[in-house]
């Protein structure tokens, strides 16, 4: 008893639970999973003690149904309002107040309304450290001992920053709140609002409706209550998924009378973001129907080809999956952005140090000289060191603005117009599919400069993704080169015409004639078999439309075998739950489906039970190579010469697929089949127990052939990836194939060359254990904690290359479960650690941690990695290792859903929007629709990016420097007491108007070459990988930089001031007149600084850096006249002040003293560099005429084929998605419309639909 009721413990410790709170699947190991599991079992217990003490009897399956039931504590009753109000569904909100634990339909995307705009944006804007602070500082300027600037000084730049910052916000939310607005009704017995719909109403949907909740599929007006679905609002996807309601409900609820007296009990798992699970079941009449996905409705989807549906609200509001899933996502920080931050501590950090130092220096200041002096009495009787202490705070305020307020708003405008750029770019505008690039984030834009690791999928990535049957082996004989009928071999290639048959695809395309005419006589039954197979064995959706046959395939290799199959002239027509129906050469024939045993990723085949018009039953199967094999009869022919085949097919980088057959009795048929249903109903590990009943029925398989399939890759792949390595960016290819399929394309796509040493992953595992064993054999040499200089695995001259599966993968990392385990319980104390030390496996996490560390060196010592057969986990895994330990950017770039995993790991996700959905678009930060467009991302936007905000950046910081830094010099000559060296106005206005115009435009158009050169020389991107543009060292350059120019904007001025006469024998030198003189000089300084900044000029720089300092002369002549001071007078106090001063040409003299002197380091610096010591943008820009003139003369040339076929080594692939077909929805019986009455001739418009059509049927 005992032991039952431990391991039924155990087997609920080790499952995902839905959270109560949350609704999220809790992982084995989580806090929360372990005290969910906890309160599970603590009820299971009770109701086992209960029931012992009644029976004495325990029963395991009792506590196992219990287990079930507090999981399935989800219970919707139809029709039945009140009773989801009941006392026992109440949860606690606040203290003693209850609400429904049922949500209600309506939902909240935006976040403010009228009243708590202000309030709740001015709170989230506050919680920035820049804007607190400054919020802080103009509570400090109110404070009269201590206020050395007037408040508006701070308030002004405060408010426009957070009046920018809060119109962005409301404009978002006001789209938010519009889409939210959108008139969307339907039908409960009465037209209701979405908002007002409940949990347990039944619903009715119309035709081209979104589903407004998750919704039990009850019947439809389709036969069999088959309801189509789109659910690009979901997933991204555009193709149609197929739903179908129970049997019981779609016979019994039809008419409105029934719906309206529905009474069932849904009894299912709570709310959680789970897309691809559902689990329930209803209790309906005394009896209990299992629920799944397939009848479920999920919010979001639109009803597609369904006149009327009926269903029940299961999930409504908050609950619903799609809401769910509208958690918060990782938020992605650029290298520059966390620089940034810690630069701005530093400053902040700086300010303190020097506040501190002159407040210091006032307190002995006032002691030895101002309370001393009569005329400096305030009539305060403060001691100096509360003196001091006051001027502290004086000093933070005087010197605020060397802490910039605008520096974060003027970053993201600058990301906001880059990320325009990418959006408007032409040149990565994909014509055919109408589809421009698109930038989904503003904030990663200048770490698209710096990428060092690349890793990419391979199908629908690298490749098209786009399938086409080009080849086959039949009984031993290869079809597919260009052939007359009698088998000639053809010079020129004449596509074969399918004149002959009138259901043809006309674009599919086939070069051998002989394989027609074999067909055609049927003299060949082999030939026969093969496609009467492939017209047979799979699950495709057939449509029939007025223009033609319209498939529907799980997977593209899947349509295209069923289109060649049709052109060959067998022709899938229709299918029914326990038939299909073909035309094989113009006879129809109907089968009897007795069993449909689907695909997935771990069988890596599927197979077909038939039952013939003249009683045999046969079982046809396809699958790859490596399973096929493996499962035929010793009886088999062909072997040898198939085999041989399909090395040719692999080394032409074509995806393989083996065909057989294997005629089974009616007796042994029986057998199988009460197997078969056992397993279909078994409550645990149901999809382990099928797979085990299959593999008894798919053995002694006799062999047909293998065919062949093309998937292209895309253009101009070899040559991006040529490209990128030329700019010092690895590559490693991630994907689920084969290791022979990711080795082929490795060769096709440049990636691997032929002086490449390529190592596996045996040779790779090998290498890891003598370096672990050295480590072991000399523990004081690799102490913990201790780094020691890495010694290389390929010590010899030469590229290297890896290729590892996901197998190895597991292996070498430690990763397989038996390992996690036994690593798990040494951790615990359960286990003792190996004693032998040449053991192969962990001792504990740190060797763990050096193993992974050494496979990354090794891995990276490398110029090509390509991780085949690994799963979305472990791509996402391998990225994170790179990351982690190489402290690279890395950027990830996938297309499918089992991309999403590495897309959000990688420092940047690019999503390619092509045949497999738009799961990876939408979780991306960039997309685009091929990817030859990386390349242009990369070496030009992204390059351009990182220069402009480097640039940007290390201007911002010098002019805030060279501002801030003349009050420090000031203070000595003004007794420490926090004056300000400038006009209050002139503080305000500095940051605003007079110096952001022109950086701004650097930062947003600014190019040191034009796109073709940054094309044409990739090395240009190498600064950006090492970081070199902006880091601790060009900050402390632009450091000291302010710090020397605001020394010669005020001693150069204040030398000029001394003992001097104006024209009119009056001495300029006070304190107003300086003021004046010293903002003329920074103005013309800081604008002349940047136009020396700028390497591409255009009116609008030109503009700006004249415009900023117009703008100042026009605004100080304004603010300094007598009409403004006489409005108000103790506002603006300079008056008369410009006009006086710069009417003196000696100060003129004095300003353009300063400014020269300021500039000419800089310059003489700028010509030295140019000269002596060049980089390689300065010698692209001395040479730019030539090297376009040079591109021109390329453009004019052709350009040579990218790939040779015909490889030495064997590098096969299956033609086979990823992912399960339609098999649960075929065999259910009730995804098939009836058939229509007659059937036309179907003329050149029969087609195939590609996977991603918007509406396919």
């Amino acid at each position: 008893m005992l032991q039952g009721w431990r391991k039924l413990i155990e087997r609920c410790l080790e499952r995902p639970l839905a959270c109560h709170s949350s609704g999220q699947l809790l992982a084995p190991g989580d806090k929360k999973h372990s005290a969910q599991s906890e309160s599970l079992l603590s009820c299971t217990c009770s109701i086992l003690l209960l029931q012992s003490s009644c029976h004495n009897v325990f029963r395991p399956q009792t506590l196992s149904r219990c287990m079930y039931r507090c999981e399935m504590a989800w219970k919707v009753k139809a029709n039945d309002r009140p009773y989801h109000h009941l006392p026992e569904f109440k949860k606690k909100v606040f203290l003693c107040i209850k609400k429904s634990r049922y949500s209600g339909n309506a939902i909240k995307t935006y976040k403010y309304n009228v009243l708590t705009f202000l309030p709740l944006n001015l709170y989230e804007q506050f919680k920035r450290v820049a804007n607190l602070y400054f919020l802080v500082l103009l509570i400090l300027q109110i404070i009269p001992d201590i206020a050395t600037l007037p408040w508006y000084t701070t308030l002004i730049p405060l408010v426009v920053v957070l009046g920018v910052t809060g119109i962005k916000d409301l404009v978002d939310d006001l789209v938010r709140l519009l889409s939210f607005r959108k008139d969307k009704t339907l039908f409960i017995h009465r037209e209701i609002a979405w908002r007002d719909m409940q949990v347990g109403d039944v619903v009715r949907m119309k035709k081209n409706d979104f589903i407004p909740a998750d919704i039990l599929l009850l019947s439809s007006s389709n036969p069999n209550s088959l309801c189509y679905v789109e659910t690009a609002e979901l997933d991204g996807e555009t193709n149609l998924k197929f739903k179908l309601g129970l049997r019981v409900t779609d016979e019994r609820l039809q008419d409105e009378r029934q719906l309206a007296e529905f009474n069932a009990l849904i009894e299912c798992e709570e709310p959680n973001n789970r897309l691809d699970k559902f689990m329930g079941t209803m209790l309906y009449e005394g009896k209990r129907y299992p629920l799944d996905l397939d009848n479920m409705l999920l919010r979001g989807c639109k009803i597609r080809n369904t006149e009327v549906s009926h269903g029940l609200v299961i999930f409504a509001g908050a609950d619903t999956k799609i809401m769910k899933n509208g958690g918060k996502t990782r938020f992605k920080r650029t290298k520059i952005d966390e620089l940034m931050n810690y630069m701005v501590y530093s400053i902040f950090v700086l300010l303190i140090l020097v506040a501190a130092g002159l407040a210091i220096g006032h307190t002995y200041w006032y002691e030895a000289i101002g309370s001393k002096a009569w005329y400096l009495f305030d009539g305060k009787k403060q001691d100096s060191s509360y003196r001091g202490f006051l001027m502290f705070w004086g000093y933070i305020i005087a010197l605020n603005t060397m802490v910039p307020i605008s520096l974060y708003v003027s970053v993201e405008v600058i990301r906001l117009g880059q990320s325009k750029f990418i959006n408007w770019d032409l040149q990565m505008y994909f014509l055919e599919k109408d589809t421009p690039a698109k930038a989904r984030t503003t904030t990663l834009n200048e770490q698209l400069g710096q990428i060092e690791y690349i890793f990419s999928d391979k199908t629908g990535t690298l490749t098209q993704n786009i399938m086409q049957f080009k080849k086959c082996t039949i009984a031993g004989r290869s079809y597919g080169e260009p052939t007359t009928a009698a088998g000639v071999v053809l010079e020129r290639v004449r596509p074969v015409d399918w004149s002959w048959n009138q259901y043809a695809d006309r674009s599919f395309q086939f070069v051998d004639h002989s394989l027609v005419e074999c067909i055609r006589s049927g003299k060949d039954k082999d030939v026969n078999e093969f496609f009467k197979l492939l017209s047979l064995c799979h699950t495709v959706m057939v449509e029939h439309k007025d223009d033609g046959l319209v498939y529907q395939a799980a997977s593209p290799d899947e349509g295209a075998l069923v289109t060649a199959a049709r052109n060959f002239g067998y022709v899938f027509l229709s299918r029914t739950q326990d038939t299909i129906t073909i035309k094989e050469m113009e006879e129809e024939r109907t089968y009897e489906m007795l069993a449909l045993l689907d695909f997935n990723s771990d069988r890596k085949r599927m197979s077909i039970i038939l039952k013939f018009p003249d009683g045999r039953i046969r079982l046809y199967c396809k699958g790859a190579d490596t399973v096929i094999y493996e499962r035929l009869s010793p009886k088999s022919r062909h072997k040898e010469t198939t085999q041989t085949a399909l090395d040719i097919f692999a080394n032409a980088t074509l995806r393989t697929l083996c065909l057989c057959y294997k005629d089974i009795s009616a007796d042994e048929y029986e057998a199988w089949s009460e197997l078969h249903q056992e397993a279909q109903v078994a409550m645990s590990d149901r999809d382990a127990a099928l797979d085990r009943v299959y593999e008894q029925i798919e053995s002694n398989l006799m062999l047909i052939g293998a065919t062949a399939i093309e998937d292209k890759l895309q253009d101009g792949v070899p040559e991006t990836i040529a490209k990128l390595a030329m700019a010092d960016i690895k590559i490693w290819v991630l994907t689920g194939d084969k290791k022979e399929t990711a080795e082929n394309i490795g060769y096709s796509c440049s990636l691997l060359t032929d002086d490449m040493q390529i190592h596996y992953g045996e040779d790779v595992n090998d290498k890891l254990k003598v370096r672990q064993a050295n480590r072991r054999l000399e523990p004081a040499t690799y102490r913990r904690g201790k780094k020691k200089p890495a010694e290389a695995f390929f010590p010899e001259p030469g590229k290297n290359a890896l290729i590892i599966t996901g197998g190895w993968l597991n292996e070498i990392l430690y990763e397989k479960k038996k390992k996690r385990r036994r690593l798990r319980l040494r951790r615990l104390g359960k286990r003792p650690p190996p004693s032998n030390p040449q053991d192969c496996q962990p001792m504990d996490d740190w060797e763990k941690e050096m193993r992974q560390i050494d496979f990354v060196d090794m891995a990276c010592e490398c110029e090509a990695v390509i991780c085949c057969r690994v799963t979305p986990k472990q791509k996402g895994n391998v990225v994170s290792l790179v990351k982690k330990y190489k402290k690279a950017v890395t950027l990830s770039i996938g297309d499918g859903a089992n991309d999403v995993n590495m897309i959000k790991t990688a420092d940047i996700g690019v999503g390619i929007s092509g045949q497999e959905g738009m799961q990876a678009v939408m979780s991306s930060d960039y997309a685009f629709a091929q990817f030859r467009y990386l390349e242009r991302l990369l070496l030009v936007h992204g390059r351009w990016s990182y220069i402009r905000m480097c640039k940007f950046l290390r201007y911002f910081f010098f002019k805030n420097f060279a501002f801030t830094l003349v009050h420090f010099w000031y203070s000595f000559f003004s007794g420490y007491s926090s004056q300000v060296a400038y006009e209050d106005w002139f503080i305000t206005l500095y940051n605003l108007c007079y110096s952001s115009l022109p950086v701004l435009l650097v930062g947003l158009l600014d190019q040191d070459v034009n796109d073709k050169l940054s094309l044409k020389f990739p090395k240009l991107y190498l600064p950006g990988q090492q970081g070199a543009l902006f880091n601790y060292k060009n900050f402390f350059i632009s450091l000291f930089h302010g710090i020397f120019v605001s020394l010669v904007i005020f001693f150069i001025p204040y030398g000029a001031f001394l003992q001097t006469m104006g024209q009119d024998g009056e001495a300029p030198s006070d304190y107003q007149s300086f003021a004046i003189v010293t903002a003329s000089s920074l103005i013309f300084t800081v604008n002349l600084q940047i136009s020396l900044e700028t390497s591409y000029w255009t009116f609008v720089n030109c503009f700006a850096v004249l415009g900023s300092i117009a703008i100042y002369f026009g605004i100080m002549f304004d603010i300094h006249s007598a009409g403004i001071h006489v409005i108000f007078p103790s506002v603006f106090t300079f008056t008369g002040a410009a006009s006086n001063a710069l009417r003196q040409p000696y100060l003129w003299l004095t300003i353009i003293l300063t400014v020269g002197i300021s500039l000419l380091p800089v310059i003489c610096i700028q010509f030295l560099h140019k000269s002596i010591w060049p980089s390689v943008g300065d010698k692209i820009q001395r040479n730019r005429k030539k090297y376009e003139m040079e591109l021109l003369q390329e453009e004019k040339k052709k350009k040579a084929p990218a790939f040779e076929r015909g490889r030495r080594s064997r590098r096969s692939a299956y033609a086979f998605s990823h992912s399960r077909g339609y098999a649960d929805l075929i065999s259910s019986g009730r995804s098939i419309r009836r058939r229509p009455a007659a059937r036309g001739i179907f003329q050149e418009s029969i087609r195939e639909v590609p996977q991603t059509a918007a509406e396919n049927i």
